[in-house]
């Protein structure tokens, strides 16, 4: 066993619970894009913001956003919609950590339930203060729901190994054949 997988055998699992966290925003007009509804990317800073913040306390420090898996918006965020983001650590590596998270809406001055209008996955790595990687501890899903984010975050690990994998070997078979591109 290398001396790192030593270490992260001996911390502690948390909780999914334990960094669980709920960032709301109300949306306003200098949100908005050329449309009139919420600018995409004012969502995307609010899921970085929620899994950072997620992935931070899981880790017990600081942490990077290494990738977004995937975004997907539902339906369009309008001015004086209070938005919900809420974020999960789903899965750990030995320094990465997969968080997904469930963008929810309500107008604010109505008493209707929020509906979901967006999610995402990100993979975050967690660094030491020169910006190194550091170890993170393992996350012990406790619902069934959680177990299925689990189980579902190693298959978009896989997938998300495999597909450098082949633009890594596509690109050296180019590079060998003289592309340049």
């Amino acid at each position: 066993m290398t001396d790192q997988a030593i270490e992260q055998a001996t911390l502690e699992g948390k909780p999914t619970a334990a960094s669980r966290t709920t960032l709301s925003h109300i949306m306003t007009g200098s949100d908005t894009n050329l449309l009139g509804t919420v600018h995409g990317g004012v969502i995307m800073k609010l899921v970085d913001d929620a899994a950072g913040a997620v992935a931070g306390r899981h880790s017990g420090g600081p942490a990077v956003t290494a990738s977004m898996d995937e975004m997907v918006f539902l339906e369009p965020v309008r001015v004086g919609d209070l938005v919900h983001v809420k974020a999960q650590v789903n899965w750990t590596g030995r320094s990465s950590m997969e968080v997904g998270v469930r963008v929810l809406a309500e107008r604010w001055n109505e008493s209707t339930p929020a509906t979901q209008v967006g999610s995402a996955y990100l993979v975050f790595a967690a660094v030491d203060a020169d910006g190194k990687p550091r170890i993170v501890p393992p996350v012990i899903p406790e619902t069934e729901r959680d177990k299925r984010r689990y189980q579902e975050a190693q298959i978009r690990r896989t997938h998300r190994l495999a597909r450098r994998r082949a633009i890594k070997e596509l690109r050296d078979q180019r590079a060998a054949e003289g592309i340049d591109d």
